[in-house]
């Protein structure tokens, strides 16, 4: 099979799937990995299709969700190094927002025993992770609890941060960059997120290498709102200088 025939096949599945993963797409042509991701970067620079980590999906899908199980186990060790940087930015004593997302659910679960903090969430797996720390004070927002993420979302979720001031959130994103700013593809967990800056005097995205980049479809603020980006050293030198010439700090765990 020609390179232009299997790209057309390749495009196919990732519009009948809404997702191709590079493995997979190997194993079936009888190819080798590096190319299919030479398939996949000329299908993305055409245009049809948009590069994610270890795939591609459909341009113009803005929408497309991994599910949590997919997520948790998307980047593992990036996330668990980011994970690790973000343990340096806990005050000593005080208060912290933990957004709903895999990167953040490490952190909570890294939190050492004799952490003494204020924890606010309204993520049902990390305020799982919490439940019997026994140096923390949970605080578990309320709402409609999205399936696909175990976040509460909605009006009570959105009230309950407009009544609270907490010193670090600890934020995610499904796609951050200086141009499209801070992005996730439901509007619901959207506005939670959006509120969730509001209430904190400090804002960490904690976020991998792979989401530099990515457009999704409701936005939630800018790069600017971040204060500091703790990421991998996937994401590239000149990438980070330039979010810092914005006025982000960066850390490529």
């Amino acid at each position: 099979m020609y390179a232009p025939e299997r790209q057309q096949e390749i495009l196919r599945l990732a519009r009948d799937g809404g997702r191709v993963d590079v493995l997979s797409l190997a194993e079936e042509f009888k190819v080798t990995a590096e190319t299919i991701r030479r398939d996949l970067k000329a299908l993305d620079r055409a245009g049809l299709v948009r590069r994610v980590h270890g795939g591609a999906i459909p341009a113009g899908r803005l929408d497309f969700e991994p599910d949590l199980a997919e997520r948790e186990g998307t980047a593992a060790d990036e996330k668990d190094r980011i994970a690790r940087a973000a343990l340096a930015e806990l005050p000593a004593e005080g208060s912290v927002v933990l957004d709903a997302g895999s990167t953040v659910a490490r952190l909570a679960a890294a939190l050492p025993l004799e952490s003494t903090l204020t924890v606010v969430t309204h993520s049902l797996p990390t305020a799982a992770r919490l439940a019997d720390h026994p140096g923390i004070q949970l605080h578990l927002i309320g709402g409609r609890v999205r399936q696909r993420t175990r976040a509460a979302v909605d009006a009570w979720a959105l009230r309950a941060y407009g009544e609270i001031r907490a010193d670090v959130l600890f934020l995610a994103a499904n796609g951050f960059s200086a141009e499209a700013g801070l992005t996730t593809p439901d509007l619901a967990e959207a506005a939670v997120k959006r509120a969730a800056v509001a209430a904190a005097r400090r804002v960490v995205l904690l976020a991998d290498s792979t989401k530099h980049g990515q457009e999704h479809f409701a936005r939630f603020g800018d790069l600017t709102d971040v204060d500091l980006l703790i990421t991998d050293t996937g994401l590239a030198p000149e990438d980070a200088a330039a979010i810092e010439r914005a006025g982000t700090e960066v850390a490529r765990a």
